[in-house]
């Protein structure tokens, strides 16, 4: 049987196809950059060690939460127990994604499975936003209708779970929170405190003035935190489901820094996008000028963009104006001229020197 024998010198970065969204190729010189001295991943290990800290606090805490807020028939403790069990989920989920996401890259996973800890994020979102939608339903029915609430249970535990909590969020504050994926862990576990602190006054009010409503209204304080932080977490997860350039970085921007570089005719087929949480790629086709050094345009367009934009993960395909070996290469036009554009799909705007349209 014949064995797979990758010689990765025979590559040389001379492949013809540009890789990220929609990747293609032109035929002409394909240079993979910044790809040998950046890391993709997290670390890992401390990680696991903040997170399940966090974890055994939580769910001590919950069981005896859950028992509390029934004998107490208080709504704003039962949510705070249900909430407290999605931050365990989101924990356990986050660890699950973590242990995915280090998986080194193999097969048809081109990129590993680093995208497992959007998914998490995602998934935490959409369970803040579900959760969300049947507590403030409980809370209004609550205030039509507001039953006997014990306020003395109610403060006495969530003064505990404040602590609980302080202390599940230092330990998920340790975690490397650039990670979407620990951050979505992490806005759970903030917005329970929040809960609490708002359960704690709701109890103190109910046990002063015998205030029945303020546990439910307690509650609608904690669903417009939980809409908050899910709604944000739903949004940042699909901006990278859906390739979209990394929060902060105008792609026309970087486009018109890079055309401005010397010997650079024009840019197009430009694509950025995050592969996970903070590791921007970008992708695209450029034209130099006839006889200007290509390889030190790319080195000098990667320094750049490394450098300006923190994008080390760049893939940069270099060709000369009017080189045309299998007659589809792009000719410099002038505006109105008919003849075709490099590709029969254009993949975005055309960027050159001097003013011009996005």
């Amino acid at each position: 049987m014949a064995g797979h024998e990758h010689s990765h010198d025979d590559h040389a970065h001379d492949d013809k196809h540009a890789h990220g969204p929609g990747g293609h190729g032109h035929g002409g010189h394909g240079h993979g950059g910044g790809h040998g001295g950046h890391s993709h991943g997290v670390a890992a290990d401390a990680d696991r060690r903040w997170l399940l800290s966090a974890l055994a606090l939580i769910v001590v805490f919950m069981a005896g939460e859950v028992v509390v807020g029934f004998a107490a028939e208080s709504l704003a403790l039962i949510s705070d127990a249900a909430h407290m069990l999605t931050d365990a989920a989101s924990i356990v989920l986050a660890l699950v994604a973590m242990r995915l996401a280090a998986r080194p890259a193999r097969g048809g996973y081109t990129y590993g499975l680093k995208r497992a800890e959007i998914l998490s994020a995602q998934a935490n979102g959409v369970t803040l936003l579900v959760l969300s939608a049947w507590l403030g339903y409980e809370a209004v029915t609550r205030l039509i209708e507001p039953p006997e609430v014990t306020g003395s249970l109610v403060l006495v535990t969530a003064l505990i779970g404040i602590v609980v909590n302080i202390a599940a969020t230092w330990c998920m504050s340790k975690a490397n929170r650039s990670s979407l994926n620990v951050e979505g862990a992490f806005q759970h576990v903030l917005t329970d405190l929040y809960a609490f602190i708002a359960t704690a006054v709701a109890g103190l009010v109910v046990l002063v003035t015998g205030f029945a409503r303020a546990d439910a209204i307690a509650s609608l304080i904690v669903v417009a935190l939980m809409l908050k932080a899910g709604i944000a977490l739903v949004r940042d997860s699909g901006r990278i489901f859906l390739e979209a350039a990394p929060a902060g970085i105008d792609p026309d921007a970087v486009a018109d820094r890079m055309v401005a570089e010397p010997l650079v005719e024009e840019i197009h087929d430009l694509h950025i996008w995050e592969i996970t949480s903070n590791q921007p790629a970008l992708s695209a086709h450029i034209l130099v000028t006839p006889g200007g050094d290509c390889h030190a345009v790319r080195r000098q367009l990667q320094r750049r963009l490394a450098d300006e934009y923190g994008i080390t993960h760049s893939t940069l395909q270099v060709d000369h104006v009017g080189e045309d070996e299998a007659g589809a290469l792009l000719q410099i036009v002038t505006p109105g001229d008919t003849t075709p554009e490099h590709c029969a799909d254009a993949h975005g705007p055309v960027h050159r020197a001097g003013p011009h349209d996005h």
